[in-house]
């Protein structure tokens, strides 16, 4: 099992530039992105794929987990998704052959967590309660509602890769 001998992002204090009621987000999304790269270091490319017990592949989660971040903070600036927001959603955990692929959706992961903290400096403490829809049919929610979500949902993800790369590797 990985080893994380560091205390949590949590831990160590105030993220710097990040608004203090958006601190446990950008606590959640730093933490992810740290036990993502232990999880997945030295992961090889060719079990990526692989589905143990029905359970969704690490490619599905680390591609899910890029994608939800990009989508709910999309939301959160009031916006609609692109076209290629959608595509991107429409095939996450499709597999495909590339080489290295395992350090490249590390990297998108973590290129989107940074998105993220930069879009969490830039957010005005004043809008969280402001109305936000998600989708077509735009379910309400509200700018702080989306950014909490992400959070939790990003660390759901990163519990189920964990569990996932570990199955798969007790299989080697």
């Amino acid at each position: 099992m990985p080893q994380f001998n560091r205390p949590e992002v949590w831990q160590r204090g105030p993220v710097p530039g990040i608004p203090p009621l958006l601190q446990p987000v950008a606590h959640a999304l730093l933490e992810a992105r740290e036990e993502v790269t232990i999880i997945m270091e030295g992961f090889p490319d060719a079990r990526l794929w692989e589905t143990p017990a029905s359970m969704a592949s690490p490619a599905f989660h680390l591609e899910h987990m890029a994608g939800v971040i990009d989508r709910l903070f999309t939301y959160a600036r009031a916006e609609a998704l692109t076209v290629d927001q959608l595509h991107y959603l429409a095939n996450e955990g499709k597999a495909y052959l590339d080489d290295n692929i395992t350090p490249k959706l590390v990297a998108a992961f973590s290129a989107k967590v940074d998105s993220a903290i930069e879009q969490l400096s830039h957010t005005d403490e004043a809008t969280l309660t402001e109305p936000r829809g998600i989708g077509r049919l735009q379910v309400p929610t509200t700018h702080l509602g989306l950014l909490f979500h992400c959070a939790e949902h990003i660390m759901r993800h990163t519990g189920q890769l964990l569990v996932t790369v570990q199955v798969i590797k007790d299989k080697w």
